[in-house]
């Protein structure tokens, strides 16, 4: 994983320790299996535009967009 994709791994590790699995990769489903819950949320988008680098207006993003690191690697952590 390249650096915002750790950072992004480490902070759901940091808060889910007994959910995170050996097998939790880049397709792992974040809000189906609660890593990410509505109560994460909020602090999960500010350490997202921290490692992204830019800020995320939830108007214009759905929520699949959050689905897993993969999603969230093409949504926005590349070009």
């Amino acid at each position: 994983m390249i650096e915002p994709l750790s950072a992004l791994r480490d902070w759901i590790a940091t808060r889910h320790p007994d959910k995170l699995t050996p097998d939790f990769d880049l397709d792992t489903e974040l809000i189906e299996t609660r890593l990410i819950d509505s109560l994460d949320f909020a602090e999960f988008l500010f350490v997202l535009e921290e490692v992204s680098g830019r800020l995320i207006d939830l108007e214009t993003v759905d929520l699949q967009t959050f689905r897993s690191l993969r999603t969230i690697q093409a949504h926005f952590l590349e070009g």
